[in-house]
């Protein structure tokens, strides 16, 4: 009886377990790319070190795909010549660091060329609701001087949710924020947009990006189950100990 009560409660977790782990996000960490630079209007075809190719991902904009090991020092490179942003590698002691996810990260100028960075999120079902979690910072274009400001403006279908506005200080870098939103479904199909927004546009804020997720928020029958399974597991527990005295 006690291995049949063991066997239900890790039957219960599992299943929770598993209900909960589905990612929807392709390529949310922005490693799958052939290079580093700028994103063209559908990364299209991989041109040197200007239009990498990045797995999941589409934009418009003047958004690059970039590393903490250049952005600051060798940069990027563009239709208007080569990206840095500030950092200590080219005179600014900014504390500017590579995300938590680590790695690469997007960079997007939210006041000049702006365009939305997309991506066509599958398997959601209508009505169920999704937790969207990412990193983001703000930074400024190197050479250029003067307070900025960054923002992220989010949106899943037509529902929209906007980040607070970082004020960011001249040659300077925010640190990285986590932010969480939850969406509604209200299809199978939803695109996601992540739309940079700053000022002023003569100093180039930049706005960063990094760890896209999104999951399903548990449903109260899915509670239930979790519920239930750790009740079998103490059920369980309980016997033991009285057996075993």
């Amino acid at each position: 009886m006690q291995f049949k009560t063991i066997l239900l409660a890790l039957s219960a977790l599992t299943a929770f377990g598993a209900a909960q782990a589905s990612e929807l996000i392709q390529n949310g960490d922005f490693e799958t790319t052939t290079a580093y630079g700028q994103m063209n209007q559908t990364f299209g075809s991989p041109g040197g070190n200007i239009n990498p190719v990045v797995a999941g991902w589409t934009t418009n904009g003047y958004n690059f795909v970039v590393n903490n090991s250049n952005i600051d020092s060798s940069g990027v490179y563009g239709t208007d010549g080569r990206l840095q942003l500030w950092g200590p590698n080219n005179g600014a002691a900014n504390g500017l660091a590579a995300s938590p996810v680590g790695g690469n990260y997007l960079a997007a100028d939210g006041a000049y060329e702006v365009g939305a960075i997309n991506q066509t999120v599958n398997g959601l079902k209508a009505g169920q609701q999704y937790q969207l979690t990412f990193y983001w910072a703000g930074a400024q274009q190197q050479s250029f001087t003067g307070v900025t400001t960054e923002q992220w403006n989010v949106s899943l279908g037509d529902e929209s949710h906007s980040t607070a506005v970082l004020t960011n200080a001249n040659h300077g870098f925010t640190g990285w924020q986590k932010e969480v939103f939850t969406f509604t479904a209200k299809q199978g199909s939803e695109v996601l947009s992540f739309l940079a927004a700053g000022t002023p546009s003569g100093e180039p804020p930049f706005s960063l990006l990094d760890g896209v997720s999104m999951q399903a928020v548990p449903e109260p029958s899915a509670w239930a189950m979790l519920a239930g399974g750790l009740a079998l597991v103490g059920l369980a527990m309980r016997r033991r100990k009285a057996q075993a005295a």
